[in-house]
């Protein structure tokens, strides 16, 4: 499959329902939080990963991925770009069906890795800008 592909974001939000949101804070300016209650409102199970934040959206927060005791379909990654690649590497090891870096958060190495484990990729896009686009 192809980075930012149609078919692979399509496919993303019709199978990938629970998604854990790394990086997701309770400051309601901040990008992460209205784009993570957008998705929640949508139907999707957020769970927040900050080690800064204990619940976030109603939801209890983790520290790592690796805490998370559900099964995640999709990591969404609010990160610097320099800091997405762990969180990438996490994603594989725990078994996501995808990953998703939000906008500006580019690495291109660690896109090829989650490829190259089978996961679906989307890169350098707002995932509330995506499925607003596609309800139309």
């Amino acid at each position: 499959m192809q980075i930012n592909s149609d078919v692979v974001i399509t496919k993303i939000f019709e199978e990938c329902k629970t998604i854990a949101v790394v990086g997701l804070s309770s400051d309601p300016i901040r990008p992460s939080h209205s784009v993570s209650r957008y998705m929640q409102q949508q139907g999707y199970r957020i769970i927040p990963v900050n080690p800064n934040e204990t619940k976030v959206l109603g939801e209890k927060a983790y520290a790592t991925l690796a805490e998370i005791p559900d099964e995640i379909d999709l990591v969404d990654i609010f990160r610097r770009s320099d800091e997405a690649g762990q969180h990438v590497d996490e994603a594989i090891q725990m078994g996501a069906r995808a990953v998703w870096l939000q906008e500006d958060v580019i690495d291109e190495a660690a896109a090829r890795r989650a490829l190259d484990a089978g996961l679906d990729v989307v890169m350098d896009r707002c995932i509330l800008k995506e499925h607003i686009k596609r309800r139309r």
